[in-house]
């Protein structure tokens, strides 16, 4: 997994609406929370969108940007986010498959998508705060908050 201190790897991928997300578009301007989760549809996927899309609020408040990703297409994506009514940012590391999950260290090739990887990249790109779990694992959305709380103290 990409070490905290370590600039954060720029990529171009697409959103649910086709459109192009450049990671270094947001340097100097908002920090990002970059979490990549295994695949759209599953259950434990869809808890932890659920309770991102709440905080959504919070992040944005605090000058975040939230975007997640995954190795799913873009047009899962917007069929997922219509379903679930959620405000997220969903993008395709669709291909080269996995791409991006490898660059930071978090793709898991035998299962074919990534772990549950989290990332906070402040202002400048550098990587201030991860946590990298398996699939089958849940991740809470108050370690983020907290995370962006220090981001902010720091």
């Amino acid at each position: 997994m990409l070490p905290v201190g370590t600039p954060a790897p720029d990529f171009t991928l697409k959103d649910q609406n086709n459109q192009e997300v450049r990671l270094s578009s947001y340097r100097g301007s908002r920090a990002v929370l970059l979490v990549f989760y295994p695949l759209a549809f599953s259950g434990t996927c869809g808890g932890e969108m659920a309770a991102l899309n709440a905080a959504l609020p919070a992040f944005a408040s605090s000058g975040v940007e939230v975007l997640t990703v995954s190795v799913d297409s873009v047009y899962s994506h917007k069929i997922w986010l219509e379903r679930e009514s959620w405000s997220l940012r969903m993008l395709a590391d669709f291909w080269p498959h996995g791409g991006v999950a490898s660059d930071y260290g978090i793709f898991n090739p035998s299962a074919g998508f990534a772990d549950r990887g989290t990332f906070l990249i402040d202002r400048s790109g550098v990587v201030r705060w991860s946590e990298h779990l398996g699939p089958g694992e849940s991740r809470d959305t108050s370690a983020w908050l907290a995370a962006v709380a220090s981001l902010s103290d720091a």
